[in-house]
């Protein structure tokens, strides 16, 4: 019997809300997945107390709470979401190097990232779970 997949549940954080609404909606109508945006890290953790993501695409630098420590938590609550990183910052690398001194490894693309090369990152970091086929246009 088909069995229907749900699409994967993100959560993209970014503290400017046009990038965080576009990505999600990017990824709404481009890679069919279930995408939420945010602009608050901290509300991110709210929201995931409720309902866990799946995978977790985060600017690294911003006000109240970095993406790599937003990760961080995140992971506390939810170990089995995936986390996708993008910065255009320099001081990512040493917010990197921190977080592995931590044990933890994220991956990250740098801004701006363009639709296809998200989803393909998307793809890779989840290993294709859940991932509907997105056709070519």
């Amino acid at each position: 019997m088909f069995e229907m997949r749900k699409p994967l549940r993100v959560f993209v954080v970014d503290d400017e809300d046009v990038i965080a609404s576009s990505l999600a909606m990017i990824l709404r109508f481009q890679g069919g997945l279930h995408a939420r945006s945010f602009t608050k890290p901290l509300e991110v953790l709210q929201a995931a107390r409720l309902e866990a993501p799946d995978l977790l695409i985060s600017d690294v630098v911003m006000p109240e709470l970095s993406g790599i420590d937003l990760a961080i938590q995140l992971r506390k609550n939810c170990p089995d979401c995936k986390v996708l990183l993008f910065s255009g910052h320099a001081v990512t690398a040493q917010l990197l190097e921190s977080a592995r001194a931590r044990g933890y490894t994220f991956e990250v693309l740098m801004k701006p990232v363009h639709p296809a090369d998200l989803l393909a990152k998307i793809e890779d970091v989840t290993e294709g779970a859940q991932l509907p086929a997105v056709e070519e246009s």
